[in-house]
């Protein structure tokens, strides 16, 4: 039976809709999942009344989880996926091959984990001021782009700058390319969402901007990211879940006689999970009887106080934004220029 689940009285630290609504079965939201080449594609379909529930703008978002992009095969196959995709949001937006395409790219060139948009711009190929002096191959459409910087630098507000280029340029659609923040550490670095509801800028890690979208904007805006940072109480809150189902393996395999050639190097995560099996308050007291949410409200509260609760990036941020920047520049210029990447 469906139900309604109010999340409203709940600061999830995420741009993901996927991290919101995954394992909820909520009136108002459709999700679909298909696996292609080991990387899994989930649609979320939210309408108005979804919406209201989970506190996320109504719309399609696309969701693709994939492996270590600095991997040359998972690279070319989460590049074929992510271009394909485009093409399907771009459809349902009924935007024609020929739909000029201002491309913006969101972030602080200053800031390793939150250069992905400024980084993805630098690669997307340009062709408008060509146009300006004569027509181009039928294969490539005119398209612009611009990095508007942070509000912390110019003192301006980013949907008003991108509204007042609109206004000039008047581009059929609009690309806004963003990181994120997940609420998940498997997600971080690891997954690519695209949407047609547009972007509030620094939503998730609480710093919200006034949002760019078809509403504001009056033309389609397909917003494309990847998370970059996790905050501390996700990775407090996972690492206990994580201790569940280690502890519980454990438990349960401790005659194994496999298991004890391989002291401290079984990888739970590729076994049976047995923490359905076991009491985890026989473990960890009280805080084992929390759900997943309890537990998070719970280490927010102790965390945040004190100033502790920070977001957190991946060591090798700096490789990965090479990687995932590229990878997203690729797509997007196959897909807007029908062109092949050799």
């Amino acid at each position: 039976m469906r139900h309604s689940v109010d999340l409203s009285n709940y600061m999830i630290h995420t741009d993901l809709a996927l991290d919101i609504v995954e394992n909820s079965n909520i009136e108002g939201i459709n999700v679909e999942t298909k696996v292609e080449k080991k990387i899994k594609i989930t649609d979320v379909d939210i309408n108005e009344d979804g919406s209201k529930t989970v506190c996320k703008k109504a719309g399609i978002y696309v969701t693709i989880e994939f492996n270590d992009v600095t991997d040359i095969d998972n690279y070319n196959d989460v590049l074929e996926i992510f271009g394909n995709e485009l093409k399907r949001v771009l459809a349902k937006e009924n935007i024609s091959n020929n739909a000029s395409c201002l491309v913006i790219g969101l972030g602080n060139e200053k800031s390793t984990p939150d250069i992905l948009g400024p980084l993805t711009i630098n690669d997307i190929i340009v062709t408008n001021h060509l146009y300006l002096i004569g027509q181009l191959d039928n294969r490539y459409r005119r398209v612009s782009t611009f990095k508007p910087g942070v509000m912390g630098e110019n003192g301006i507000e980013t949907s008003d700058i991108v509204k007042s280029i609109v206004k000039t340029l008047k581009p059929d659609f609009i690309i806004v390319i963003d990181s994120l923040s997940s609420g998940s550490i498997d997600r971080v670095n690891k997954t690519i969402q695209m949407t047609n509801a547009g972007i509030e800028p620094g939503s998730g890690i609480g710093n919200s901007r006034k949002e760019i979208s078809k509403e504001v904007l009056k033309i389609p805006v397909i917003s494309i990211g990847v998370p970059t940072v996790v905050d501390a109480v996700t990775i407090v809150s996972d690492t206990i879940s994580y201790m569940y189902k280690h502890y519980a393996y454990a438990l349960f395999n401790k005659d194994n006689p496999s298991n004890k050639l391989k002291v401290g190097e079984v990888n739970y995560l590729n076994k049976k999970d047995y923490t359905s099996k076991m009491s985890n308050q026989k473990l960890f007291g009280i805080i084992g009887d929390l759900s997943s949410s309890e537990t998070k409200e719970l280490i927010k509260e102790v965390l945040t106080p004190i100033g502790y609760n920070l977001m957190v990036t991946p060591k090798e941020i700096d490789f990965i934004m090479k990687k995932l920047s590229s990878l997203l520049a690729k797509g997007i210029n196959n897909v807007l220029h029908d062109i092949e990447d050799k």
